[in-house]
């Protein structure tokens, strides 16, 4: 082999060589960016209407849950919501926090089998919740939470499932009212599901608890109270018997002086 052949097959692999260091250089970077296209496609699974506790949620209590609806299109705005309250245990006890910018109604229906509720019979009870934006609502890329305090909760179940309906300004509308099995997958539209905790012994959860410790202040406050009055009536009392006694000295001395003089 001539010199000028050695020198060009050494060229050559010296350019080989370049093109494959170049090429081990980008391939992290296009695996990184196939990766964040797949996570990108997935991100809209995981945007789904949820049910949240904003404090304890005890079985046989009353809570203030949030609603939270966020928006997973990207030419739409989430207009309304519409979640079924549960009909086998049903919450005689429904109040909505107001939200600026949106309409909120309640629908009562007539019970099956009446429930009893702070000794009164109880014969219908809220059926579902109704939010209608009176602006332009969730629009994409963001998201809206809805507080409701519901009671009294079931005494003898782990969950509470509500169902919902996501409306969108184009007329789409996402219905999430799938139930969640143990064990499979979540479905595509999964129903909101609220835990719930052990029971308090009040039955009122941590409000009943704030109840219990307000009385008791009130009663150590109270307990205060009168002994400070006790302590101030035994003050006076003994302020004027000082004074008494004074008064009889003064007196004492001012007729022995006058028995003297005589």
């Amino acid at each position: 082999m001539s010199k000028n052949s050695k020198m060009a097959k050494m060229s050559q692999q010296q350019s080989d060589g370049s093109s494959a260091r170049r090429l081990a250089r980008r391939l992290p970077l296009v695996g990184a960016a196939a990766a964040g296209s797949v996570l990108l496609l997935a991100g809209p699974a995981f945007a789904h209407v949820s049910v949240q506790p904003a404090g304890p949620a005890a079985k046989g209590g009353y809570a203030t849950v949030n609603f939270k609806v966020p928006n997973e299109k990207d030419d739409a705005s989430t207009v309304k919501l519409e979640v079924t309250l549960p009909t086998d245990h049903p919450l005689a006890s429904v109040m909505p926090q107001p939200v600026p910018g949106w309409k909120v109604d309640v629908t009562k229906a007539k019970l099956a089998k009446p429930i009893e509720m702070h000794g009164e019979e109880i014969t219908e009870a809220p059926s579902k919740i109704t939010w209608t934006a009176e602006d332009k609502g969730v629009e994409p890329g963001q998201f809206q939470q809805f507080p409701v305090s519901v009671g009294a909760l079931p005494e003898d179940a782990d969950e509470v499932v509500f169902k919902a309906l996501q409306t969108y300004d184009n007329k789409d509308v996402v219905r999430w009212i799938e139930p969640t099995k143990e064990g499979a997958p979540e479905p595509e539209n999964p129903a909101p599901v609220l835990k719930l905790s052990a029971a308090e012994e009040d039955g009122h959860g941590a409000a009943g608890a704030a109840d219990k410790a307000g009385a008791t202040a009130g009663m150590k406050n109270t307990a205060a109270s009168a002994d400070a009055s006790g302590s101030d009536t035994t003050a006076r009392v003994l302020g004027a018997i000082g004074i008494v006694v004074g008064v009889i000295g003064v007196g004492f001395g001012v007729f022995a002086g006058r028995r003297r003089s005589a």
